[in-house]
């Protein structure tokens, strides 16, 4: 039917691209509609470290991996994040307040926007009858705090939906809004004289089921479990005016309720004190969007830029492309 099928062939898409189980699941239910997008990663240096976050902090990028990881901001922070794939731009806005004694507060929202394309139903040669503007939306409210300055928590509040607004004659394509509620739940534990090593838990998009035409038709969110680890380790700077360090990072996740066959993933970064952070990873996942990850950040004062480029193993699509920028208030 010509671009009729635009927004189902965009959302196949992104269920290859964005869950570990694909169309198909674990042995479950599939996981379909406008909730997929949800498994897309967000930032520039978590994508950069192959999607291995669950175990660190210190960002506003950690609202979207495990909100306990907010808990460590230094700062009040504002950010942008945004990503360029082969079918959709992806833009998130993230702004924090950090307090000693109250803990960090902020708010968030993420678009997913496939972008508007004109409908040409059969046999009307090149006259469209009518446009479509498919998209995902998530708000995002989140609190982290530290418990005696080791452990700490956070939870996400967010509200999810699913629109295809339509202009003109859509055909079967009209419009179409659906709406939902999740929230994300966190733990981080920082170990060691140093606290160079941290335990990061996280259960992520836990809630209501997506409806967008009807009951029978409502789809599960992609409920997920991660388990991390982060160790980070100083290394010998001949004098440099600046630290240097490693730190390796390594994720585990699967869906929840079953533990049988997590995805791994797995990243490394070497940096030059806060000014220069250069990473790299690998996502083994069961999907298209397996592969590695490289990235670079760099940090001036109160503004850190970074940056982000995966690659697929698959080598079907073209490989999406990460930027953030932060602002310490």
């Amino acid at each position: 039917m010509g671009r009729l099928r635009f927004s189902r062939i965009a959302l196949t898409i992104i269920l290859l691209l964005a869950g570990p189980d694909g169309l198909a699941g674990q042995g479950g239910a599939p996981e379909q509609g406008g909730g997929a997008f949800l498994l897309i990663p967000v930032g520039a240096a978590a994508t950069a470290l192959g999607q291995a976050a669950v175990a660190d902090g210190g960002t506003t990028e950690a609202l979207f991996w495990n909100p306990a990881g907010l808990a460590w901001l230094p700062k009040s922070e504002f950010a942008i994040h945004h990503a360029t794939t082969f079918v959709s731009k992806n833009t998130a806005l993230t702004a924090f307040v950090a307090s000693d004694r109250l803990g960090v507060l902020g708010i968030g929202a993420y678009v997913v926007d496939f972008g508007a394309q004109e409908i040409v139903p059969p046999g009307a040669g090149p006259i469209a009858t009518g446009r479509i503007s498919p998209k995902n939306i998530e708000l995002l409210a989140s609190y982290a705090t530290q418990a005696a300055g080791r452990l700490a928590v956070g939870v996400t509040y967010k509200l999810i939906q699913f629109r295809q607004d339509c202009e003109g004659d859509c055909g079967q394509l009209r419009s179409i809004v659906g709406t939902t509620h999740a929230v994300d739940i966190g733990l981080q534990l920082v170990l060691g004289e140093t606290g160079g090593f941290r335990l990061g838990l996280a259960l992520r998009h836990a809630g209501f089921k997506l409806q967008l035409e009807n009951r029978d038709q409502a789809d599960p969110l992609p409920t997920r479990v991660q388990f991390g680890v982060s160790y980070r380790v100083r290394l010998p700077n001949g004098g440099s005016p600046q630290p240097l360090d490693a730190r390796i990072l390594v994720d585990l996740q699967d869906k929840w309720g079953q533990y049988t066959s997590p995805d791994a993933r797995i990243g490394l970064e070497l940096g030059y004190g806060t000014l220069l952070r250069i990473r790299t990873g690998y996502a083994f996942l069961r999907s298209e969007n397996s592969g590695p990850s490289i990235g670079i950040g760099l940090s001036l004062d109160r503004i850190a830029v970074d940056f982000a480029r995966q690659f697929f193993a698959s080598g079907t699509f073209d490989e999406p492309v990460y930027l953030s920028f932060r602002v310490l208030l």
